[in-house]
């Protein structure tokens, strides 16, 4: 039974970063209906994850995409507006298989989101019925935690100065799997929007993928998708999430190229 279970709660982000591989990861931003999740498998990503802290999807549409992309073969994750359990348990069990949890400054806030995330005995999480992740079936509940809590990621953002001061406790918390860093955001903190070659930035990264190699956890790159230059080397120091881009920013880009040819036909 629990070796059925783990083949139908498959997490593909948790086995490529088990395999030190990169994981390609596209944001949903624009997109409110389910073939999105389609787009993104077709197009060879690994992961979607929904950004809710930054647009006004529902939880209801989210879900939706996410229950898609579990069906598509590719992991759904969902950036919470807010670090607290009635967004994080509401869209776990609603069809995501990890939360991103935002502006995570200290060790206490990360276990904070691990428990929440996690079902007994590593967290709080409580048990609503079956869930779409195991096709709503019927498992024995020490098996069915077990294996849920392994098939959950939790992923907190290092976007913020504290978090920096504290990134090897945070990296040391029981249940966190990958750190990833909000490379806007902690530039906007730091006085240095928009400079991402500043030595700040790489200091940032260089410490965050130390922490992590130290406590055997992950780093993923957020926040450079105009700058795939860094993207690579920050891959290259020891980074295996890359967050590409969103939906909106790839559409846009497409489209002017599309319309910029048409008007330079001569």
């Amino acid at each position: 039974m629990p070796d059925e279970l783990h083949d139908i709660l498959r997490n593909r982000v948790k086995e490529k970063l088990r395999r030190d591989e990169v994981v390609a990861s596209m944001t949903v931003r624009l997109c409110r209906s389910i073939e999105i999740a389609r787009i993104a498998a077709t197009a060879g990503f690994d992961t979607i994850y929904v950004d809710v802290e930054h647009n006004t999807l529902s939880i209801d549409a989210v879900c939706q995409i996410c229950v898609s992309a579990m069906q598509c073969g590719i992991t759904p994750l969902v950036r919470v507006p807010a670090n607290t359990p009635e967004f994080i348990c509401r869209l776990l069990d609603g069809g995501a298989m990890g939360v991103i949890a935002p502006h995570v400054r200290s060790a206490e806030e990360a276990r904070e989101v691990v428990r929440f995330a996690k079902f007994t005995p590593q967290g709080e999480r409580g048990a609503g019925g079956a869930l779409p992740h195991y096709h709503y079936r019927s498992f024995p509940s020490a098996a069915l935690n077990q294996a849920m809590n392994d098939a959950t990621i939790v992923v907190v953002m290092m976007e913020t100065v504290a978090a920096l001061e504290h990134v090897d406790e945070i990296a040391a918390v029981d249940g966190v799997d990958l750190m990833l860093v909000g490379t806007n955001d902690l530039c906007n903190e730091m006085g240095i929007s928009g400079q991402f070659d500043h030595p700040n930035v790489r200091d940032a990264y260089l410490r965050t993928i130390a922490a992590c190699r130290k406590h055997g956890k992950h780093v993923g790159v957020g926040g450079l998708a105009s700058r795939p230059d860094l993207m690579a080397e920050y891959v290259r120091q020891g980074a295996r999430y890359v967050s590409t881009g969103t939906d909106l920013s790839f559409l846009l880009a497409v489209a002017a190229d599309k319309a910029k040819f048409v008007r330079e036909i001569r």
